[in-house]
């Protein structure tokens, strides 16, 4: 290790403060990017490249020089394909760049806000469709992306209202056919295409809205709501799992359940977490 540059770099505070800087930077356009592509195909693939950088560093150690001629082709392959393959991911980075939400997140607060109005809002959707026996699949998607199944819908981005919702699942109409994804407190997407759950323990009576629902939820941590077209039984899919057979009050309380409260208790944590420190210092200024 270069001592001198060590030195060279500590100098002074100013060199301190300015690496200190530059690190914070770095780590968090990595922790967005991480965030952005979370639940994606580019998850998957970042954990090959990391497990394969990892075989490259040894091999290049170990002074494998055919081995390592072979992935210095490989890497050359992967920096021409990759743009083209993840440019959905890629433009949906630059996406978020253009709207300024990038370097900015929601807090708790926000989003306990836009929730309570999201369950309200479905909630009633969900009584008349189920009342009046018209299919329906709404996601709700949370902190999991699920972009890459978006992008077969068509793109709405307007406020949640139960009308709205209701309109795009009358049958005959142009997106009455798939589901409608809301995120961020926003309808985004309807007539989206979502993958189909291969569970062998489903019911076979069980049709591909019902599928589709619990799909989603296998591959994110979103939610869906099902209203079945035969019978109006309202079920919610989570975690890969189905809630049959709920009323209105019952389908209102397990919303807000999963999106309200969850969201209030993670609220809570951090407030205990900031509350304490800021009570450590007074406790020593006590003691002493």
């Amino acid at each position: 290790m270069d001592l001198g540059l060590l030195s060279g770099v500590f100098a002074s505070p100013w060199n301190i403060f300015r690496s200190l800087l530059d690190i914070a930077i770095v780590a968090y356009i990595f922790y967005r990017l991480l965030g952005l592509i979370k639940g994606t195909r580019a998850e998957q693939l970042l954990k090959g490249l990391i497990i394969l950088l990892a075989f490259s560093v040894v091999v290049s150690y170990l002074q494998l020089d055919m081995v390592n001629w072979l992935l210095e082709k490989l890497w050359i392959i992967f920096a021409i394909t990759l743009p083209i393959v993840f440019q959905p991911e890629l433009r949906r980075i630059l996406e978020q760049l253009g709207r300024g939400k990038f370097f900015v997140s929601s807090s708790s607060g926000e989003k306990m806000g836009i929730y309570d109005v999201v369950v309200k809002e479905i909630s009633e959707a969900v009584r008349v469709l189920a009342r009046n026996r018209v299919g329906a699949l709404i996601v709700i998607g949370r902190e999991t992306g699920i972009e890459e199944f978006m992008d077969s819908g068509t793109t709405l981005d307007s406020l949640v209202s139960s009308g709205i919702l209701i309109n795009i699942f009358v049958p005959n109409t142009p997106l009455h056919d798939g589901a409608v994804i809301i995120k961020e407190g926003r309808i985004q997407k309807a007539a989206c295409f979502l993958p189909l759950s291969n569970n062998p323990g489903i019911d076979g009576q069980l049709g591909t809205r019902h599928r589709a629902g619990l799909g989603i939820t296998e591959v994110s941590d979103a939610l869906s709501i099902i209203v079945s077209e035969e019978t109006g039984a309202v079920s919610v899919a989570r975690e890969g799992s189905l809630v049959r057979f709920l009323d209105a009050q019952s389908l209102k309380d397990l919303l807000e359940e999963e999106l309200v409260v969850r969201e209030s208790r993670r609220d809570s944590f951090w407030r205990r977490w900031a509350a304490d420190g800021r009570k450590e210092p007074e406790k020593k200024k006590d003691m002493a």
